[in-house]
């Protein structure tokens, strides 16, 4: 019998007006609810809203795991639906973190490029949570907002761009309860494994 593949979903800790960060809620929901597929393993991991450390743990994450999928999770104080984040960006990173600290170099990485584009097809994902019977609807997002969401995200693509997904959820009650994100999070996990699976298998 195979191994079990690993899929590693990340949240955010309390940062600022976050004092419970809904997307950590989401993803302790999503662990609670469970993916349902006997063939996976999930991890959930807390990732504190500091640029430094999460610059350390992300790539450690990828090396201890070795997973067939990294989802991150944050949350965004304007979404209202789940927001599926096609891209993110190296530059950029001028606004301080919960230690009151930046970037040296306000980047990711100096050497990378710009910008780097998942190769999960975003629009599919939303079209399968949209036609699921998932209580929360989605979209497409380009823009992950030169915060920790995008700098986390930057750095996971880095890593691996085949098997890296960031979705932003709104805050909790506006206008999901937290039940009905952990379920809106396996939808989309399902659906984006249907692409890593494809992937792997051509």
């Amino acid at each position: 019998m195979p191994d079990k593949r690993t899929v590693v979903v990340t949240g955010f800790g309390p940062f600022w007006e976050h004092k419970v960060n809904a997307s950590w809620a989401a993803v302790q929901e999503l662990q609670r609810l469970g993916l349902q597929d006997k063939d996976i393993e999930l991890i959930t991991v807390e990732v504190a809203v500091e640029y430094e450390s999460a610059k350390k743990l992300v790539p450690q994450l990828w090396k201890e795991y070795d997973p067939c999928l990294v989802v991150h999770v944050g949350v965004s104080g304007i979404a209202k639906e789940l927001t599926l984040e096609q891209q993110a960006h190296n530059t950029g990173y001028d606004k301080p973190d919960v230690g009151y600290l930046i970037p040296p170099t306000k980047c990711c990485y100096q050497d990378g490029p710009d910008c780097i584009l998942s190769q999960i097809n975003m629009s599919v994902v939303c079209n399968d949570v949209n036609s699921s019977n998932c209580p929360t609807n989605a979209v497409v997002s380009y823009n992950a907002g030169k915060y920790l969401c995008d700098f986390v995200y930057y750095i996971s693509l880095y890593q691996n761009c085949a098997q890296t997904a960031f979705i932003h959820v709104p805050p909790l009650g506006k206008p999901y309860s937290v039940r009905q994100l952990g379920e809106g999070l396996r939808a989309a996990i399902h659906s984006i494994l249907k692409q890593v699976r494809h992937t792997k298998d051509s």
